[in-house]
């Protein structure tokens, strides 16, 4: 099995214009995230995919391997699929360039669903995290998850799912983490079909998984990344770097 990660790399960001550039201790937000992709030893190769001839130099003078998008893509699977279409892999993992601190173990757990799925019934895999704070639970940035008993996704949503009407009932709440391992074909499935209506209501590119049939594995991990999606995050993850 041939598990493979790629880091999707936009040069714009609307909060944080070119914040993959970013210098990060001596190299760029994006290296550096490319490097401790690497540095797992999770995967048999790593892959930067980005739009930017920017980034792609900055990759590539570091002798890493850089594709360049030929497309204008609505989310990041997009950009995967049209990327990993002609590669030799079974398995791809998309990392977020914009999380230099990778979380191995989450990582490893989700390679770990699919070298257990011997019958090849998971489609996907990907993480949740609980959430217990009433402004994250409402929060629409926050997309949450919702799983039946075998931990498989039921409904992705930014509104607050389960609606807690009976309040003697426990129920916990779940962010979902856009980290995902798919099957190569999932991917390239998901990459030929249109963009489908819940997910176009709710801006949530795993609805399209599931509106037509793939089964996604959910994860739960403790560990919150630390992402740069602001001047004061980078900010952050510079005095994380120091630690």
């Amino acid at each position: 099995m041939k598990v493979i990660a790629m880091i999707p790399a936009r040069y714009s960001a609307s909060r944080f214009p070119g914040k993959l550039m970013k210098d990060l201790g001596g190299k760029t937000v994006i290296l550096r995230t490319y490097e401790a992709a690497l540095n797992t030893n999770l995967f048999d190769e790593v892959y930067v995919v980005t739009d930017s001839d920017i980034i792609k130099e900055n990759i590539s003078n570091a002798n890493g391997n850089v594709i360049m998008s030929k497309k204008e893509h609505e989310c990041g699977s997009d950009r995967i699929a049209e990327a990993v279409e002609f590669l030799d892999a079974d398995i791809v993992i998309n990392v977020q360039g914009d999380e230099p601190f990778i979380d191995k173990v989450s990582l490893s757990k989700l390679v770990e669903v699919f070298k257990n799925d011997a019958k090849k019934e998971i489609d996907l895999a990907s993480l949740k995290v609980q959430i217990t704070n009433k402004e994250d639970i409402e929060n629409p940035n926050n997309v949450k998850v919702i799983t039946d008993v075998n931990n498989l996704a039921i409904y992705f949503s930014r509104s607050v799912i389960p609606f807690h009407r009976d309040k003697e009932v426990d129920v916990k709440y779940y962010k979902h983490k856009g980290v995902y391992a798919f099957r190569k074909q999932a991917l390239l499935d998901f990459y030929k079909t249109p963009m489908t209506p819940l997910e176009a209501s709710e801006k949530i590119e795993a609805i399209r998984y599931q509106e037509i049939g793939k089964k996604i594995k959910m994860l739960e991990t403790s560990v919150e990344a630390v992402g740069i999606d602001t001047p004061e995050d980078l900010e952050k993850a510079k005095k994380y770097l120091n630690l």
